[in-house]
């Protein structure tokens, strides 16, 4: 199947910007995420149900692998197209 001529241009324009919608919209997702569970962390912390030491050992045991994994996508992610960055910024906005 191809794209005919006419409709071409919009390809290169339209993956990007909706890979941008998404990417948006699952980093405001997770973020609202992160944001519950840091209240929830605190707040088991200030009752003495975690120690804080426990929670940082934790942090920094799972840090590394995360970070590994953020750098990989970082070579998918089209962060450099103008499309897929104004679609970052209406996921983010509107996600």
């Amino acid at each position: 199947m191809s794209v005919p001529p006419e409709l071409a241009w919009l390809v290169p324009l339209a993956l990007p910007f909706l890979m941008g919608l998404l990417v948006g919209a699952i980093i405001r997702r997770a973020m609202k995420l992160l944001t519950a569970l840091a209240a929830l962390v605190i707040l088991l912390i200030a009752t003495g149900s975690l120690s804080f030491e426990s929670v940082r050992e934790s942090a920094m045991r799972y840090l590394p692998t995360i970070t590994s994994a953020a750098k990989d996508w970082v070579n998918v992610i089209p962060y450099s197209s103008g499309a897929f960055l104004v679609g970052l910024a209406l996921g983010l906005w509107k996600g």
